[in-house]
């Protein structure tokens, strides 16, 4: 059995590139208004800097019972405190479950139904799934999956699935009528000038 998403089921991409306020004014405005679990997707930081902005982020999270993964490098994990990571495969989540143990949040990025399917068998908690909608923060990233591709993944896998790309306050609702476990956002709060606000709207959406 997997390990239980964070509740509310909204995931919070970090992009510290994109932001007009500081990051960690952003990610404290987001825990503040009830996000509870925050994805470090900072890859253009070395292992050392990384580190440090995780240990930052799970010192604000984890008071309020917050969950932190790092997207991308399962050794800052344990290095930082973190509680699970996020990764491009199955092959990695299985090395990723190996490395930091049963109790450890373990996703995989996907986007179809085999490599969702993978993802599964590999003993991931969870899988993304994109694109469903257009994304502003990634032009040109497709295909569109759609609602009726996002059901179809739900169907068909066996693992708690969170919609990714051009989810937005307005069909969050339906991604999770469609099947999904929950949201993932990253340039609707990041990009933001009330993270807070948006982050309300989001989590307003799916309870």
């Amino acid at each position: 059995m997997s390990n239980p998403l964070p509740s509310p089921p909204l995931l919070l991409i970090t992009d510290r590139r994109h932001t007009d306020l500081p990051l960690m004014d952003i990610v404290a405005q987001a825990l503040a208004a009830g996000c509870r679990w925050i994805m470090v997707r900072e890859k253009d930081l070395d292992r050392a800097a990384l580190v440090a902005l995780v240990v930052d982020i799970v010192a604000v999270a984890a008071p309020l019972g917050a969950r932190v993964v790092v997207n991308g490098d399962i050794e800052a994990v344990a290095e930082a405190g973190a509680q699970g990571a996020h990764v491009q495969s199955a092959a990695a989540a299985a090395q990723a479950r190996e490395m930091l143990g049963k109790a450890a949040l373990i996703g995989v990025s996907t986007h179809h139904i085999p490599e969702a399917a993978l993802a599964a068998d590999c003993g991931a908690d969870y899988a993304t799934v994109s694109p469903v909608f257009a994304t502003a923060s990634k032009p040109g990233y497709g295909p569109q999956i759609g609602l009726r591709g996002l059901r179809r993944i739900c169907a068909a896998v066996p693992l708690p699935i969170i919609a990714l790309a051009g989810v937005t306050p307005g069909n969050a609702r339906a991604c999770l009528e469609a099947g999904a476990a929950g949201i993932a956002t990253m340039g609707g709060v990041m990009r933001s000038s009330d993270p807070a606000l948006v982050t309300g709207e989001f989590i307003d959406a799916l309870i």
